[in-house]
């Protein structure tokens, strides 16, 4: 009976190590996600240095380490798409989101209300939920270049003046227009940059991370 107990489990030890490997390998595999929460002072994320940092301490805090972050931002001088590295980019479920730049500023990229999911690997709310947080930070046009005048100031403005370029994480809008389903350059927010004026657009300061290797 004894011999029998400890048989059992060490099996038992053996199933939970085999799960915790696969979950291991899944997270390892994590390289794009959508911020589970912003900075909670609109689009103020202490520029971009700020944003990187808030995209790491997400993914380690979810149990993602050893990588780089950068966030999915433009700036008056940098260019979103030259900040994300070349790819291929997965999310925390292990699903390929593109292969490289090209793909990704297309629309054979795989960005979906299913599969722009947080660190957590958690599904952000879109168009039709309550409430709707589909508005993504990005201050970029289409094809990842930026809009200098639309980055509240370079990502430090908090408050009524400026402004800042979103996307719909969701793919959807309000027509069936390129802009209303584009994941990256939408529309911009409508009151400034503070966080009343992003929920306001359907937003909650929230904004996209890549892993640059």
């Amino acid at each position: 009976m004894r011999r029998l107990l400890l048989v059992v489990a060490a099996a038992a030890v053996a199933g939970l190590a085999i799960t915790a490997g696969a979950a291991l390998s899944q997270d390892a595999k994590m390289s794009f996600f959508v911020t589970s929460v912003g900075s909670g002072k609109g689009a103020d994320l202490g520029g971009l240095k700020g944003a990187d940092a808030h995209c790491a301490s997400l993914a380690e805090a979810a149990g993602v380490t050893g990588k780089t972050w950068h966030a999915y931002l433009s700036s008056s001088t940098e260019d979103a798409r030259d900040r994300i590295g070349k790819g291929p980019w997965f999310n925390a479920k292990g699903e390929k989101i593109a292969d490289n730049l090209a793909s990704l500023h297309s629309d054979a990229n795989g960005i979906t209300k299913q599969t722009a999911l947080t660190e957590k690997g958690e599904v952000i709310n879109g168009r039709g939920d309550k409430p709707n947080r589909h508005d993504m930070l990005t201050g970029s046009k289409p094809d990842g270049t930026r809009i200098a005048d639309q980055t509240c100031g370079d990502w430090t403005m908090s408050g009524a003046e400026g402004a800042a370029m979103m996307g719909h994480h969701d793919r959807t809008g309000l027509d069936d227009s390129a802009a209303a389903k584009s994941w990256n350059s939408s529309h911009t927010s409508r009151g400034g940059c503070s966080q009343e004026a992003l929920k306001g657009t359907g937003g909650d300061g929230l904004f996209y991370c890549f892993a640059v290797e």
